[in-house]
């Protein structure tokens, strides 16, 4: 097979590519990173010949062009798997909507549900010797997407990291139609935190604590896991391993501090497992070629069931709020969509099945609104239309900076008062009152 002579046949410019769009498409861009870019522009600028044409992406790190375009004249319907600062005000605007998932199940979504999608586009790493294209940090579901897809046309980026892998992280360019050589842009950055406030490292400092030698790492985003982050490779833990939905700047600055071996992992011994990736040009210069760093479809590395082959699994994840029966809303705020499901349920429920593992939801106890009054991130219930990420049988261990608690095998009067003893002071009395109407306070907690 000769692939140098197929790449020349199948190469072709993103204006031409994007011809096989027609009306009516389902057309799927890709992840985080490894969104199309040059083909993106291309199909922005058909917007006059087209109308109703579906477009699915998720974690984009840069507003896509397809969505620029004003209401009143857009053909094109950009559909979120996760909703970040990129496509947030889309969705208020309804320029946007949110695809409800739990991530390890995305790839049977695409086998068994959605079976068709029209045409995929998304960037890759150049071509190898052997006739492939690597995924970059983006093995994810993009395997069972292209299985599924009619056309599929890669931009190829010289500055995508290539990750080793071992299945679905790459495809053949036998099974690709198109080939655009993109502009070779620098991967999208997310800049490294390096500031924290003092409510995070309050938090940091109470998980930590929990964290044993030899333990396996998932962080979420957000400054609150950077901020834990930070405060491990100050500390004496070692011998640390990582397998994790998103690989973030944290873990690479765990690396090059020594803190991660691998050699404690039951499974994966020795390497890094990411399903995607995002982070700072240091972070893609490491995980470049590094056979340590293995990036893998998200129905192994988000399966409860790998997961919990992974002795001390520890998972920290984000929460926007949490109520007093102990559930948590990590997407939502009533109608007002602020992130995504991901794969916190997955890794709430694969820590707990560890053997010694601990599952962390951590916030700020209260945050500041627009007008500077302070609102309470527990609550005595959810506004109508909040959506619950994780149930409260869910719910392991609850973290603000007031405190930490175990919720397992505590009924609700006691869940009530463990909650309500890690809540900002200010709203401590009133969420005791709202607690006795609801019926979950017992008249001898009574201070």
């Amino acid at each position: 097979m000769n692939h140098a002579k197929m790449y020349q046949d199948k190469l072709t410019t993103a204006e031409k590519a994007v011809q096989v769009v027609k009306t009516g498409d389902w057309v799927d861009y890709g992840f985080c990173v490894g969104h199309a870019m040059a083909l993106d522009q291309a199909l922005a600028a058909r917007k006059d010949s087209l109308n109703h044409i579906n477009v699915r992406g998720g974690v984009p790190m840069w507003q896509p062009e397809i969505t620029k375009i004003p209401i009143n004249e857009n053909p094109f319907i950009w559909n979120s798997w996760h909703v970040g600062g990129a496509d947030r005000k889309l969705l208020e605007n309804g320029l946007a909507y949110y695809i409800p998932m739990r991530f390890s199940e995305m790839p049977r979504y695409y086998r068994e549900n959605i079976k068709h999608v029209d045409v995929a586009m998304f960037q890759v790493a150049p071509m190898d010797k052997h006739g492939y294209f690597n995924f970059g940090p983006n093995a994810s579901y993009l395997y069972a997407m292209c299985e599924c897809a009619k056309v599929i046309i890669v931009e190829v980026n010289r500055n995508m990291p290539r990750c080793h892998g071992g299945f679905e992280h790459c495809i053949h360019i036998s099974k690709v139609h198109m080939i655009v050589e993109g502009k070779n842009s620098p991967i999208a950055e997310m800049k490294p935190q390096t500031q924290f406030s003092a409510e995070d490292t309050a938090v940091a400092k109470l998980v930590v604590e929990e964290i044993p030698n030899g333990a396996c790492l998932q962080l979420g985003i957000g400054g609150m896991p950077n901020a834990i982050g930070q405060m491990i490779v100050q500390s004496d833990l070692k011998n640390l391993g990582i397998h994790s939905e998103m690989y973030v700047e944290a873990f690479y600055n765990l690396s090059i501090s020594g803190k991660v071996t691998g050699a404690k992992k039951n499974i994966d011994r020795f390497r890094q497992v990411l399903t995607f990736g995002a982070g700072s040009k240091a972070l893609y210069d490491f995980i470049d070629d590094n056979p340590e760093v293995v990036s893998a479809p998200v129905d192994y590395v988000n399966d409860a069931r790998v997961i919990a082959q992974l002795d001390n699994f520890i998972s920290i994840n984000n929460a926007v709020e949490v109520d007093l029966f102990g559930q948590i809303s990590s997407e939502s705020a009533g109608i007002r969509h602020i992130s995504g499901a991901g794969g916190q349920l997955d890794f709430v429920l694969g820590a707990y099945l560890s053997k010694g593992g601990k599952s962390f939801i951590c916030c700020t106890s209260a945050v500041k609104e627009k007008d500077g009054t302070l609102k309470s991130r527990i609550v005595p219930a959810f506004e109508p239309a909040s959506v619950i990420t994780d149930t409260r049988a869910n719910t392991h261990w609850l973290v603000t900076e007031f405190g930490k608690v175990n919720l397992k095998g505590m009924s609700t009067w006691q869940r009530a008062e463990a909650i309500i003893s890690v809540a900002h002071p200010d709203f401590r009395d009133d969420l005791v009152k709202q607690a006795d109407k609801m019926r979950i306070w017992r008249r001898t907690n009574k201070k």
